[in-house]
């Protein structure tokens, strides 16, 4: 059960991703920015060859190739290798946190293989000067899994030893 609720979990998350991007590409590419709350949220289509806020925006197509998709992509098989063989270990939060982290990355991922390093970007959140970088649901999905893991990490509670178990003879 465990298992179709990560990849069920992992493949809405993608699709809320990809949906997203496709929006923001029909109504927003082209277009003068759309502001919400005085400004404190911000639409803006902007393609993305790097990673967060354009970190590594220049560098060559097979470096930025290899370094942000083909390199990425292996540490999210990885995830998923782990998550596969330690799921029923997991409670909900933390499946729930790798199922958005998995999904973030695959949604971003895609994106750069299927439009030449491109990532669509889309929102951007603040008041005044104090503003995030433009983001999207995939860059929301891995920070929602980290702080997601953060917590279970902190709230988890050691299993008790059984009182049943003889004690370890030194």
């Amino acid at each position: 059960m465990k298992v179709w609720l990560f990849c069920l979990s992992s493949v809405l998350f993608i699709g809320c991703d990809q949906v997203t991007k496709r929006l923001a590409k029909q109504h927003l590419m082209f277009r003068e920015p759309i502001t919400y709350l005085h400004k404190t949220i911000i639409l803006e289509y902007v393609e993305n060859t790097g990673a967060a806020l354009s970190l590594g925006d220049n560098l060559s197509k097979p470096v930025s190739f290899w370094l942000l998709s083909i390199g990425p992509l292996v540490c999210l098989v990885a995830l998923f290798i782990y998550v596969m063989r330690k799921i029923h270990e997991f409670n909900r939060l933390k499946l729930f946190s790798f199922s958005l982290i998995l999904a973030g990355g695959l949604g971003n991922i895609i994106d750069r293989l299927a439009h030449d390093r491109h990532v669509t970007d889309f929102m951007n959140v603040g008041i005044n000067n104090f503003r995030t970088g433009i983001f999207n649901v995939a860059d929301m999905c891995v920070t929602a899994g980290v702080i997601g893991l953060l917590i279970a990490t902190y709230t988890d509670k050691p299993k008790p030893v059984q009182a049943d178990q003889p004690a370890a003879v030194e």
